[in-house]
């Protein structure tokens, strides 16, 4: 016997979907939001969908305007109706192979290839070995070296560090569920920036976390905002990305960072600062070092109160699964407690190679640096050129542009693009409560001939949902040129 389909009601669907625009592009975007919800399994195939009637009442709408919807759904194969059995969700077949290109485009992930040295680094590494299997197969706090090594270097950056407040993980990912895991509660309350990384937030929600949100964007924090959400929330935690940050690639100044730095502590909140792109820099002009020096001076070790995150993924090779918490060693201490119910340890030989490249970090992302000025430029060009109406920042440092689009329709424009072999993320994706539908974040972290294939792809496809609009020539007001692109 089958299992019975499972049925969507109006009201759930709408909670996924969010507010809409002006009846004329409702349509649009509604189905465009739908098509990305069973594209990334928010909607299961199969699924059940709200009647049209019951969806238009509910959500306000005219019954044409849904019927548009569902017809747009099925015309792009993501809905079947049958008389009698209502609309159920499916996943489309790719029918338009003639229109994608020769590989596919990767505009969803932030992943620059390995650094220049780094295949010789561990070809010297691992032809230096000891004999591995005198390490212990399960390290919960990790290798002894790296740890050291980690450590250093928070000091040599003015944030004096001991060994035993690192703890090795398999990744930044890892730390971050890790360190939620550890500190979250059932309906403790968790603050994160809107946009923010996705996952990150997942982790918290996991936790069974509350999430309350602060606004950053391309210009950066505002600040009273979050100091007054922290002081009226008191969150348990407060995840921040203070340099380069992921989408919008904002930094906060010093002078900021320590206003929230007393106001978390002043309320109880341990602030976890993710510094996986700290490495990142491109052209800022200054460096205020680790964001827990804004915590020395008081009582404890230095960065008590602060938890630091680090990763090698993004600064290296996103194939070396080495990332690192430093805190205070009480917290070291709970997280060790906590890691055996996720895993069991960072494998040996990874961190011995972990080792070598944090010692010569510097130098390894001298080469970093320079691919992504490069890889900058042509990204820029590419969307002024063939997307002037969006609203284009230059990022100083980090890995990809959080572009601002000039109407309403990043879920529609995602779902069009992986239908055509391009990956891509929707603007809702980086926001706890769907909003964000004018974003978009575009790496500039692939080749430069797919970054203009695939900005050529963007613009194709905007046009379509555009009605022509997209089209236009020279720069549009509020996109920013830098003088280098001038």
């Amino acid at each position: 016997m089958s299992a019975p389909t499972t049925r969507l009601s109006a009201r759930q669907l709408l909670s996924m979907t969010g507010g809409l625009g002006a009846e004329r592009v409702a349509y649009t975007e509604l189905a465009g939001r739908i098509r990305l919800l069973i594209a990334d399994g928010r909607i299961p195939v199969d699924t059940q969908l709200p009647s049209e009637r019951e969806l238009a009442v509910l959500s306000g709408r005219s019954r044409t305007t849904i019927a548009a919807t569902y017809q747009a759904l099925r015309d792009s194969g993501h809905l079947v109706s049958r008389q009698g059995s209502g609309s159920r969700a499916i996943l489309p077949h790719l029918r338009d192979v003639s229109r994608r290109p020769n590989h596919a485009v990767n505009f969803a992930g932030s992943i620059p290839p390995p650094v220049a040295g780094l295949r010789e680094l561990i070809a010297e590494t691992t032809a230096e070995l000891p004999d591995i299997t005198t390490f212990p197969g399960f390290d919960l706090l990790g290798n002894d070296g790296l740890r050291q090594a980690i450590a250093d270097r928070y000091t040599a950056r003015g944030l004096p560090t001991v060994r035993n407040q690192i703890i090795v993980t398999t990744g930044g990912q890892h730390a971050i569920a890790l360190t939620a895991q550890t500190l979250v509660a059932r309906s403790d309350v968790a603050l994160v920036e809107s946009p923010t990384y996705p996952h990150a937030y997942e982790a918290y929600q996991r936790a069974g976390a509350r999430m309350v949100a602060s606004p950053v964007t391309t210009a950066g924090w505002d600040i009273p905002h979050l100091i007054a959400t922290i002081q009226r929330s008191r969150p348990v935690v407060a995840y921040l990305i203070p340099d380069f940050h992921n989408p919008t690639g904002a930094s906060m100044g010093p002078e900021d960072r320590a206003r929230v730095a007393a106001a978390a502590r002043a309320a109880g909140t341990t602030l976890v600062i993710d510094e996986a792109t700290v490495d990142l820099s491109i052209d800022r002009a200054w460096d205020d070092g680790p964001f827990a020096r804004h915590a020395t001076g008081h009582p404890g070790t230095g960065g008590s109160g602060i938890i630091t995150l680090g990763s090698l993924s993004k600064s290296i090779w996103s194939g070396l699964r080495v990332g690192w918490i430093r805190a205070d060693e009480a917290v070291i201490r709970r997280l060790v407690q906590a890691r055996p119910a996720g895993d069991l340890g960072t494998p040996p030989i990874e961190q011995l190679i972990a080792e070598r490249v944090v010692r010569e970090l510097d130098e390894l992302v001298l080469d970093r640096q320079r691919m992504l000025r490069e890889h900058r430029f042509a990204l820029h060009e590419a969307l002024r050129r063939r997307l002037p109406r969006w609203t284009m920042p230059w990022p100083d440092g980090g890995l990809s542009m959080w572009v601002q689009l000039d109407r309403p329709g990043s879920s529609a424009l995602t779902s069009i693009c992986q239908a055509r072999g391009m990956s891509l993320i929707a603007g809702p994706k980086f926001s706890i409560d769907g909003s964000l539908e004018r974003f978009l974040r575009i790496p500039f972290t692939s080749r430069v001939e797919d970054l203009d294939a695939g900005v050529a792809m963007l613009a194709e496809a905007w046009e379509s949902l555009s009605g022509g609009r997209a089209a236009g020539s020279g720069a549009a007001a509020g996109v920013r040129q830098p003088a280098s692109a001038l």
